[in-house]
């Protein structure tokens, strides 16, 4: 099998690091406006602004969490079964977490009762936290390594998986995303959510930084990363002290998209470190996962490129479409129910 750098299997590895960026970036955002929502809602329609700035996105947005996985499956099965058997109460954990958070989205409402909305309401907190934290812990393990056998099989245990520098990269991913959360609801939300919003943002972004910086450094010492992904962590600091500028200059539609461009060069950062490596062996590096041994025939991936090359781009059009039709602020005028 060809293992230069123009091939199929380094073209999946790329797609699969851009549907996971595309993923981190939207839902992520998502996932900060669900921490925020006890803390920025006072009552119950200042809680139904905060819900509804992402109520009809954010199922579409979990939609590259599917492809990405979906991706991960096709392409490199070997992968696919060693993270997903190895990483399973993680994983488990998390879709139990976005399963609640769902569940809650939809199942709010169905009762004026204030204990009722307040049961929920923490549910999407919860659901919130647990992938924001936990998506950090698998891929800060992704980067450090695990034990993966001669059999390409992973015996480390959870336990092994909350080790000090992957719970640091939970933590970073976690403030990351609640960072991102508070500058999205800055524009869409209207009146006071919109002023806390922005108020959160401003020591968010500082302590965002602060921890970042802290797990990029940890990063470069605990990996052979090269030249490129070093200088990647490095340019991920310096945009978030950018949004800290931003943020103190009220440019909060900015800020976001700096927010969003730290989180691509995070991932861009943790894949270019991991190439060719899908998953690094801490007990032998020849037992490494490569995307050359943990890769499906080429005929797979030659169908599976022409299957991308058709609908992705449908899919980027009809998200983009999304919101658009609902982008403007949502205020509580919009979300209180009219007297009879």
């Amino acid at each position: 099998m060809d293992q230069g750098i123009l091939n199929l299997e380094t073209l999946w590895f790329v797609l699969i690091a851009v549907l996971w960026t595309g993923f981190f970036f939207l839902e992520g955002f998502d996932f900060g406006v669900g921490i925020l929502l006890p803390f920025i809602g006072k009552d119950d329609d200042e809680r139904r602004v905060v819900i509804n700035t992402i109520g009809p996105t954010w199922d579409g947005n979990e939609v590259w969490l599917l492809t990405a996985g979906g991706a991960m499956f096709a392409a490199f099965p070997i992968w696919y079964a060693t993270m997903f058997s190895g990483f399973y109460l993680a994983l488990f954990l998390i879709l139990i977490g976005l399963i609640v958070r769902g569940v809650a989205f939809e199942y709010r409402s169905k009762s004026p009762s204030s204990e009722w909305r307040r049961t929920w309401d923490g549910a999407i907190f919860v659901g919130s936290v647990l992938p924001a934290f936990l998506f950090g812990v698998a891929f800060g393990n992704l980067v450090r390594g695990v034990q993966i056998d001669a059999a390409g099989e992973y015996v480390g245990g959870f336990w092994a998986l909350l080790n000090p520098y992957s719970l640091l990269m939970g933590v970073a991913s976690l403030i990351l995303f609640t960072l991102h959360g508070a500058l999205f609801l800055s524009l869409k939300s209207k009146g006071v959510v919109c002023d806390r919003a922005m108020e959160v943002a401003r020591p968010l972004s500082i302590a965002t930084a602060g921890v970042l910086a802290l797990a990029m450094v940890w990063s470069y010492v605990q990996t052979d990363s090269g030249v490129v992904p070093g200088l990647l962590p490095i340019a991920a600091v310096a945009l978030l002290g950018v949004v800290i500028w931003l943020t103190y200059a009220k440019l909060f539609a900015w800020a976001f998209v700096f927010t969003g461009l730290t989180i691509v060069t995070v991932v861009a950062a943790i894949f270019i470190g991991m190439y060719p490596n899908v998953m690094t062996s801490t007990i032998d590096p020849a037992y490494s996962l490569t995307v050359f041994n943990a890769s499906s025939t080429t005929m797979t991936l030659q169908i599976m490129s022409i299957v991308a090359l058709i609908f992705v781009p449908i899919v980027l059009v009809y998200q983009s479409w999304s919101y658009w039709v609902f982008r403007k602020r949502v205020g509580p005028e919009d979300v209180r129910t009219p007297a009879h």
